[in-house]
């Protein structure tokens, strides 16, 4: 959203007191670029259609004046979302969740995420997140400016459910420089996936944009129109082949919300058991009710999407050491490659 806890289908009344949610400053090195599509790239989970009404209704400001989604933002120009109610506060409390470090020092610390953990607090999700955690660990963490809500160290995140490396900036200083790495693309990140199907190719890119789905928010999408999307850049290669699925190492260009699941997804092969797009059913494979069972029961050992952040790479924000941090698969995604390993050696002789 562009405006969170807020509307924006109604202008501010006059003499009403507004509240800063967002404050952007373009960088100095920046071209021009329209208002709305400033405000799209720079806002996590914004759409192009809902940032224009925002515009159009006066919760934007640039400079502190009103100006219309096709304003070309300059160098250095502050860009400001404002509303009639405060920001809400949100009381970060530690919590004693268990955390397997995999490396530390006094600028950075490297955590191999577990699978259905929530990485930072938002709507129905106010508690019990890796925020919670870090912040009873590790103490006070900073946070990057611009945040609604605060994300103490967090310079990128995993979904709930997926498993893997993630990195945190224990100083300003390492914050800002890891969020600089992420931003123009120095590091590298490598996800594996088990998706459905088999592909002619070895290897591949998916470059196609991505937005929120009109028929569901919570779920990305390659709109019809690329100016509605944000660029989105994932390269795909084969590790793996089981006939019926594919275990592929997918490394990130951009890192769009979901952009692997919604990627694989576009090209007809969505991760396993990825309920939200559509991968939690048969899709692959023969009509036998015995090969329905057994794809049941991989389910049932790894109930989540088949997905793991298993590299990172990154320059040390102190001493400008390139690190490399990997993770193995963990143990549900390994028992269900065994699974298919064993299945997929037995079938010859079934058929």
């Amino acid at each position: 959203m562009v405006v969170p806890d807020g509307p924006v289908d109604q202008a501010p009344e006059a003499g009403e007191d507004l509240y800063e949610h967002h404050r952007i400053t373009a960088d100095p090195g920046q071209g021009l670029v329209r208002l709305d599509k400033f405000l799209a790239e720079r806002l996590a989970g914004a759409s192009r259609t809902r940032v224009a009404a925002a515009i159009r209704n006066a919760n934007v400001l640039v400079n502190d004046k009103a100006e219309k989604p096709s304003y070309k933002v300059k160098p250095r120009d502050v860009v400001t979302v404002v509303l009639p109610e405060p920001v809400r506060e949100v009381e970060l409390i530690p919590e004693d969740i268990p955390l397997e470090v995999m490396y530390e020092d006094d600028q950075i610390l490297v955590l191999n995420k577990q699978p259905g953990l929530v990485v930072h607090p938002g709507h129905g999700n106010w508690t019990g997140t890796l925020v919670n955690a870090l912040l009873f660990h590790f103490g006070k963490l900073p946070s990057a400016p611009n945040q609604p809500v605060p994300r103490p160290g967090l310079v990128h995140r995993l979904d709930k459910d997926t498993s893997g490396v993630m990195v945190v900036g224990k100083t300003d200083d390492a914050l800002a420089h890891l969020a600089h790495q992420f931003y123009v693309r120095s590091n590298d990140r490598r996800y594996r996936a088990l998706v459905w199907g088999d592909f002619d190719e070895d290897e591949g890119t998916i470059d196609a944009p991505l937005a929120r789905s009109p028929k569901d928010r919570t779920v990305m999408s390659v709109p019809p129109d690329p100016e509605q999307g944000k660029t989105a850049v994932t390269h795909w290669k084969v590790i793996e082949r089981f006939t019926y699925v594919t275990l592929v190492e997918c490394k990130l260009e951009t890192g769009r919300t979901h952009q692997i699941r919604a990627h694989m997804r576009s090209i007809g092969h969505p991760l396993f058991n990825d309920a939200q797009y559509g991968g939690n059913r048969v899709l692959k494979g023969t009509v036998f009710t015995r090969y329905k069972q057994f794809v049941e029961n991989c389910f049932a050992l790894l109930p989540r999407q088949a997905l793991h952040a298993y590299l990172l790479e990154i320059d040390h924000p102190a001493t400008g050491k390139r690190m490399k941090f990997e993770s193995p698969l963990p143990a549900d995604m390994e028992a269900v490659l065994e699974r298919w390993r064993t299945y997929t050696a037995a079938r010859p002789m079934e058929e």
